[in-house]
């Protein structure tokens, strides 16, 4: 799928629609994702900040998607786990920007070689217009070749 399509897809998708979450850019080699959320009624919490739960969710498919685009169809990728660091309250607009390096695929091809398992640490911060860190998340994504199974085709 073009990152173009996958882009327009994803800004139709319902969760990201309800929560006013927009992709803004899929680089035409998925490796750099800019996405941003204007603070809305739908995603407001008690306190008149962004919910937790949509900055998450504005941060949550991006590393596995760009790492599934950036290696052969022999291997598996999908979210491990996650965490978040809220630092300050959002207001207004919010943004992120995620990048996989090269560095980052020779890692992941390098410890995936003999067949293990490899989760790979990614870094984003949510930031503000003033570029005021909101939220850190770490996202650690699950990586392995895929293995071979009689009479399967290569």
């Amino acid at each position: 799928m073009s990152a173009r399509l996958l882009r327009f897809g994803m800004n139709l998708w319902p969760p990201f629609v309800g929560a006013g979450i927009r992709v803004r850019h899929i680089a035409p080699d998925y490796r750099e994702v800019r996405v941003e959320m204007a603070l809305g009624l739908t995603n407001r919490n008690y306190f008149g900040t962004h919910f937790g739960g949509s900055l998450f969710a504005m941060t949550d498919p991006f590393f596995a998607l760009m790492v599934v685009h950036n290696l052969p169809r022999e291997y598996l990728v999908w979210d491990k786990s996650a965490a978040i660091d809220f630092q300050a309250p959002g207001r207004g607009r919010v943004r992120a920007h995620f990048v996989l390096t090269q560095q980052d695929i020779d890692t992941i091809v390098r410890m995936t070689a003999g067949g293990d398992k490899h989760l790979h640490l990614f870094r984003v911060d949510v930031v503000d217009r003033e570029s005021l860190v909101v939220a850190r998340v770490e996202k650690i994504v699950y990586i392995r070749r895929k293995k071979a199974t009689a009479g399967a085709e290569r």
